[in-house]
């Protein structure tokens, strides 16, 4: 099956004109990183600064003129036309309060959707020089160099990411904790990159919750073209319908043994 009709561009083609958007405006971000800044909440507290605004508003400006026929969700500026059958997923900068309290693991995310499933992904990191792409079908790779995840395939030996606990409430805490208590270590920090060191097999496990479909699309491919599976608590898919709980894990066994833990937890 393929990704566009043939007439359209190749996925191939598809993948480098998305690393172009990602690589166009890293200026944007360096420019405001470790600049003052002025910062105001969401109506969900979360911050958002103007580097978020002029990424995503720029990325939307490239996105329309090559490909007007597409939709696109970004988390500053809304949905439009997402009844097309592609639409793009941006965040403009993932980890915004990394950013602005000067930490440089933060990102950019951009995803391209399928009648609502991920097929395209790209985690962009600016400072480091770094970019993961994934293609559906056609593997992961980290500035041009495929990579894989770990074959680490028990939880005892497993590394276990997350961004923080704050982003569980306290029923998804016990959930964590319960997880976190069978690993061999578990870390917190990260945003996007917790999941792009999954790819390269640095990580073994990501569990999060709290989360918006652009905070989470862009990782679906680039985990899965690894060798990992990403997927939600119960198991399923990510799509752009999927709720807010994200489990991802370096391969299928580990993945299984989480999902073990996770059902085996009490509900209240």
């Amino acid at each position: 099956m393929q990704l566009l009709p043939t007439t359209s561009p190749t996925p191939e083609a598809l993948a480098v004109f998305a690393v172009e958007l990602a690589q166009a405006v890293r200026p944007i971000s360096r420019q405001w990183f470790r600049h003052p800044l002025e910062i105001e909440s969401k109506a969900d507290q979360s911050p958002v600064t103007i580097a978020d605004r002029e990424i995503e508003q720029a990325l939307r400006q490239r996105i329309a003129e090559r490909f007007p026929q597409h939709g696109i969700l970004g988390e500053e500026f809304g949905l439009a036309h997402g009844e097309a059958e592609y639409v793009w997923s941006i965040d403009p900068i993932d980890g915004t309060r990394s950013f602005i309290s000067g930490y440089p693991l933060w990102g950019t995310l951009l995803a391209l959707l399928h009648h609502g499933a991920p097929v395209l992904g790209v985690i962009d990191v600016p400072v480091l020089n770094e970019c993961w792409v994934g293609l559906r079908g056609l593997g992961t790779r980290l500035n041009g160099e495929p990579c894989h995840t770990g074959a680490r395939d028990g939880l005892s030996d497993a590394t276990l990411y997350a961004t923080t606990p704050d982003i569980f409430d306290a029923a998804e805490l016990a959930v964590f904790d319960a997880l976190s208590r069978r690993v061999g270590m578990r870390r917190f920090g990260g945003d996007c990159y917790s999941y792009a060191l999954l790819a390269t097999g640095h990580v073994d496990l990501v569990m999060e919750a709290g989360l918006q479909p652009y905070d989470y699309l862009a990782l679906a491919p680039v985990i899965e073209g690894a060798g990992g599976v990403i997927t939600d608590w119960q198991g399923r898919a990510l799509t752009l319908s999927s709720g807010s709980q994200v489990l991802a894990a370096a391969n299928l066994e580990l993945h299984r043994q989480a999902l073990d833990v996770i059902r085996a937890v009490p509900r209240g």
